[in-house]
């Protein structure tokens, strides 16, 4: 697939979320983006009752007859209108003389939005006329005939308005929505990138292209599932959250390399970068290891990266768990830029600071440290002010500010009892300049990187506001996590387990002895792909023996392995060795695209609530068709108020 040189540009004008960026730059990009289209497939007219789109003509095509189709953009004294399509836009002259006077009525009247169709002759505009800033701006329709296909009644909202415009209003909208340059072009970015990707995997690498089921059945561990009715009494179906037994069981089938642009469901609430049905590149593979799978990603977006993009570079960077937490504070660090965690413990060794001399008497207390790079510049007082009181309420734990300037201690009394020699050490383990201040905490390990992991990004957000450019717009910094432990306590009862991926993971070769003896000390063959400190992919190597598969779910996880007995059964059915992933491809094209949420790439989203504004959905349905599916609704008796709702 071609990718135009314009796309640099594109990433340079998105260096900050789409809100900020210009209507006029979103034009011109969104038009090359389809030019370099065109370019691969020159078809766009066919089968349609149009010679050409609004986009294409140009001085080459000056005395040709032409019609078009397309959406009334604006129209200026009845003299001239901007007639747009996917696209892009051109100048139709509007006759004047009495004999084309029903053109005349046609064209001047219809409101903007209408849908018309017009035929006529390709001109050059007069000399000085020429818009250099459109594409199609030498030239100009001389209009024969013109046909009034759809009037527009008036508009919620301008289409060409998209900053503006509240996101409710554009989903409640979104067939209007989605005629903005913007939408228009994430949507057809989103489509390109997808086919090189389908090219990549089954064209270059032998993949198979295979559907799973929707509906299917309810399955133990992960996040809620949607629950669909069956006309059998108490029985349901569940939406499935992602296609993995079903990737498995095809391994066991021999087809030996699949993959998938799948739909998959989760009943949790909607977040900024997450919808209650999503899309994964999902992906498994028979007879491969780690680094196999690894590999086959990194290629596959190189592939399908677009190409004026700085290229992707290989192999990503790889980071443990365990590595990533105590230089990052989160399994999903971003790291373009540094302020990394520094462990200072043996800088307090002999401190009179209290909360730092009980961390350090406890078996696992540490004291760690963030620098700020001109944070005495940047940070006011309430801000200091802020983040204190976000360890105390969040983590519990109390934050020491440390100014490098003793004038501006403010705000932290105990500063005055850290010695000048604990000081001019911390100068040189945090490599600190004089105008930085650096954020120190002390307790138990984890929950202290945790602390300075949300501090760390806090804090960038807050010095990007006020000036400081920290992290590059337009770099895509990959990173792959492994080693991730391959159980977790549960939050609810710490003494029980719970699958920290899934609970197919295979566990790493070194530690299953340990799933014996110690299991929370066992790492899994689970691998995260993070782009920018944002998750865009996760895996793993998978259990295929049934006998240990068994003893996690049952004895290890306490499940009802009945539930999962077809695979269970596979697995015992001489399952090959197997492995893959799950790409997210609406937070990945999100990140490309610079959008502010993934709603702003995917053509029907949901509302934050999960809600559809547009159709209303989820919406109540009667009891008599409530009955085949032995269903009845019990509405809450002591609110009213909660019934009509």
């Amino acid at each position: 697939m071609y990718f135009p040189s314009w796309l640099s540009q594109l990433y340079k004008g998105l260096s900050r979320p789409i809100r900020r960026t210009t209507q006029p730059i979103w034009c011109s990009l969104y038009r090359r983006l389809v030019q370099s289209s065109q370019r691969r497939n020159p078809e766009f007219n066919s089968f349609a009752v149009r010679t050409n789109t609004c986009g294409e003509l140009r001085s080459s095509h000056l005395g040709q007859e032409v019609t078009l189709c397309g959406w009334i953009q604006y129209r200026r004294q009845n003299t001239f209108l901007v007639l747009r399509d996917f696209h892009g836009l051109v100048q139709v002259v509007i006759p004047q003389d009495e004999s084309a006077a029903s053109v005349k009525k046609i064209l001047c009247e219809a409101p903007v939005e209408s849908v018309v169709r017009v035929s006529g002759t390709v001109i050059s505009r007069p000399a000085g006329q020429e818009n250099p800033k459109m594409p199609t701006g030498e030239i100009e329709i001389k209009v024969k005939t013109a046909e009034l296909l759809n009037a527009c009644k008036k508009l919620p909202f301008e289409i060409k308005d998209f900053m503006k415009k509240t996101e409710a209003l554009r989903l409640q909208y979104r067939y209007l929505d989605l005629r903005s340059f913007q939408m228009q072009y994430n949507l057809r970015l989103r489509s390109q990138m997808v086919m090189k990707m389908r090219e990549y995997l089954c064209n270059l690498h032998g993949f198979v292209d295979i559907e799973t089921p929707t509906l299917f059945k309810r399955t133990p561990g992960g996040a809620k599932e949607f629950l669909v009715p069956s006309r059998e009494p108490g029985k349901f179906y569940s939406l499935p959250q992602s296609p993995q037994q079903f990737k498995q069981l095809l391994m066991v089938g021999g087809l030996d390399r699949y993959f998938q642009v799948a739909r998959c469901y989760r009943d949790e609430g909607s977040r900024p970068d997450r919808q209650p049905e999503f899309t994964q590149i999902d992906i498994e593979m028979s007879f491969v290891d780690q680094t196999g799978i690894q590999s086959l990603i990194e290629g596959l977006l190189q592939y399908s990266w677009p190409n004026d993009k700085d290229p992707v570079v290989v192999p990503f960077p790889t980071v443990t768990f365990t590595e990533a937490l105590a230089t990052y504070g989160t399994d999903k660090p971003d790291t373009r830029f540094g302020m990394k965690i520094i462990d200072i413990s043996d800088v307090f060794r002999n401190t009179e600071i209290g909360f730092l001399q009980d961390a350090l008497s406890k078996p696992h207390g540490t004291v760690k440290a963030i620098c700020i790079p001109e944070g005495a510049k940047y940070l006011k007082r309430k801000d200091i002010e802020s983040i204190r009181k976000f360890a105390a309420d969040h983590f519990n734990q109390e934050i020491l500010p440390v100014f490098l300037n003793a004038n501006r201690n403010w705000n932290s009394p105990v500063a005055n009892f850290i010695m000048e020699s604990q000081r001019l050490e911390l100068i040189r383990l945090m490599d600190t300049q004089e105008e930085d201040v650096v954020l120190l905490t002390a307790g138990e390990h984890n929950k202290a990187c945790s602390l300075l992991g949300k501090l760390r990004l806090e804090c960038a957000d807050l010095l990007e506001t006020r000036g400081m450019v920290l992290r590059d717009p337009t770099l895509f910094s990959f990173l792959w996590v492994v080693d991730f432990p391959l159980f977790l306590p549960k939050e609810e009862n710490p003494r029980e387990l719970e699958s920290a991926h899934h609970p197919f993971t295979a566990p790493h070769p070194s530690d299953i002895h340990l799933l014996y003896t110690e299991p929370k000390k066992a790492r899994s063959q689970h691998y995260d792909l993070v782009l920018n400190g944002n998750e865009i992919g996760g895996g793993s190597i998978r259990i295929h023996n049934a006998e240990l598969q068994r003893y996690i779910l049952a004895t290890l996880l306490k499940e009802d392995v009945k539930m999962l007995s077809h695979l269970l059964q596979a697995l015992d059915y001489g399952a090959p060795p197997h492995g893959g992933i799950a790409l997210g491809l609406d937070r990945l094209i999100c990140l490309v695209t610079g959008s502010p949420s993934i709603r702003d790439v995917i053509a029907f989203p949901k509302s934050f609530r999960g809600h559809d504004l547009m159709s209303n959905a989820p919406d109540s349905i009667p009891p008599e068709e409530l009955k085949p599916y032995h269903i009845r609704v019990s509405w809450p008796t002591d609110s009213k108020a909660e019934r009509a709702h």
